[in-house]
């Protein structure tokens, strides 16, 4: 079931945040205000993971540019994260913050959890600053992601949400053509 345009749930976790070096609270009321990337993997200490990670770091300053915090998760503990983090190069790295879901009730509210391995798939979600899931995508286990497609997908959802009545086409960058939807354009694109 998709949870494109629908409000994320109420809750609550332990998370490492690597930037500080601290253990710290997160919560669906930390994902409001701002736009937020909630990037869900697997495992901790795996192959396919760090190098999405890493990759996501890479594009972490772009992001934030947009007003866009992002956030790693799995089913592992914050302090699993923290292990990581001390002992990956790639994961050390890492400035955003690392969320534990090892009751798996995050993984589960946004029904990515594989309940057969108990781990998260490999998924992404983009969250508008009222809470409210804009784009989705899960991939197979053994197929990374590429962080840099979050940038175009963000700037259209931000242009999107300010522009009411226009939509943003295939491949569309900043600054480029927009569409108004209605009848002139119904059969012509």
């Amino acid at each position: 079931m998709s949870l494109v345009g629908k409000e994320i749930l109420e809750f609550k976790a332990e998370a490492y945040n690597p930037k500080n070096e601290e253990f710290v609270s997160v919560s669906d009321a930390d994902f409001r205000g701002k736009w937020s990337v909630l990037m869900f993997y697997p495992a901790d200490f795996t192959f396919v993971c760090p190098t999405e990670l890493e990759d996501l770091q890479e594009q972490y300053g772009a992001l934030q540019g947009l007003d866009t915090e992002v956030y790693s998760i799995s089913t592992d503990t914050h302090f699993v994260h923290k292990a990581w983090h001390d002992h990956s190069e790639a994961i050390k790295k890492l400035e955003f913050k690392m969320i534990g879901d090892p009751t798996k009730s995050i993984a589960r509210n946004f029904d990515v959890l594989d309940e057969e391995s108990g781990m998260a798939q490999r998924a992404t979600f983009i969250i508008d600053p009222d809470g409210v899931v804009q784009a989705m995508e899960i991939s197979a286990d053994g197929v990374g992601r590429d962080a840099s497609v979050l940038i175009d997908k963000i700037r259209a959802a931000q242009f999107v949400r300010t522009n009411p009545g226009q939509v943003c086409p295939a491949k569309w960058k900043q600054s480029g053509e927009t569409l108004t939807p209605g009848l002139d354009l119904v059969g012509k694109i």
